[in-house]
């Protein structure tokens, strides 16, 4: 079925833009990066078109079709997810996590664990995530730290900053610049010119979950994944999270960084599709 574009209307009136490619079966439920918003999706769906998957993907608050917060708004993420399934009348779902979109889907299957089937993480955050209790620290490595300054730069221009951002989480800190190239780098560009725009802070929407120290207590099934060409200091976090979650081993997804739905989104339909019929 043809991809069906919805606003649901949150409790505080927001409105959170929501794309559906509606069909009889599991409902898999996508959740964006912070460098990316439901659009990075798309290929991966398209993928998944006629094989008898409810899918879904929707854009925070601050990215893509759906504004900022106010700043007195007292929302969560994990909250405007379980409103957006109340809405549509879903009841259990896959959540297929990236990035940030991952630390709420974490968040989700720790608050809700009724509400949730498994989890799919890709190179995922974890809210409370930190270094005090590894045996390592982060560090930037040499590749990845005058990316990471260029587009932390306020003082630099949009183009600027979106370049660096681009080499880093699209192509590989240490991979060459431009490696993933046309329509995946057109969109990567368009969806961080709106981020930057916007400027939503990172920390609106925390559920005020630690669940950095709560990993343990996830008890759906979990596949914890990761780019071969993501940021090297940040691997070492991926590894952790799946050793603390205790199901498996993580999986390193070859020849992709960061949002490897973006590049090779048969690779990603066929982890939904596995975990989606186990």
């Amino acid at each position: 079925m043809d991809a069906q574009q919805l606003m649901v209307t949150a409790p505080d009136q927001a409105q959170l833009a929501v794309t559906r490619w509606p069909a009889p079966g599991p409902v898999i439920v996508f959740l964006h990066a912070g460098v990316a918003d439901r659009r990075s999706w798309t290929l991966v769906a398209d993928t998944l078109r006629g094989e008898s998957l409810d899918l879904l993907a929707y854009d925070r608050r601050g990215y893509g079709d759906t504004p900022a917060a106010a700043p007195s708004s007292s929302f969560t993420h994990v909250d405007d997810l379980i409103h957006i399934l109340d809405d549509l009348d879903l009841q259990k779902v896959l959540l297929v996590g990236n990035s940030m979109g991952g630390a709420v889907a974490i968040d989700t299957a720790l608050l809700h664990p009724d509400r949730v089937s498994g989890l799919v993480l890709l190179g995922a955050g974890v809210s409370g995530m930190t270094d005090d209790d590894t045996a390592f620290d982060w560090e930037p490595d040499d590749a990845s730290a005058p990316l990471l300054a260029r587009a932390d730069d306020a003082e630099a221009t949009a183009d600027d900053r979106i370049r660096a951002l681009a080499h880093l989480w699209l192509d590989g800190p240490e991979a060459p610049e431009g490696r993933v190239s046309g329509s995946a780098r057109d969109l990567f560009v368009e969806m961080n010119r709106r981020i930057l725009a916007v400027g939503a802070p990172d920390s609106a929407g925390d559920a005020g979950v630690d669940a950095w120290t709560r990993l343990d207590e996830v008890s759906v099934p979990v596949l914890c994944t990761w780019g071969e060409l993501d940021l090297p200091c940040d691997i070492p976090f991926y590894e952790e999270t799946a050793r603390r979650i205790g199901q498996e081993p993580g999986r390193v997804l070859p020849a992709v960084a960061h949002l490897p739905g973006l590049e090779q989104p048969a690779l990603i339909a066929e982890l939904v599709r596995n975990a989606a019929r186990p």
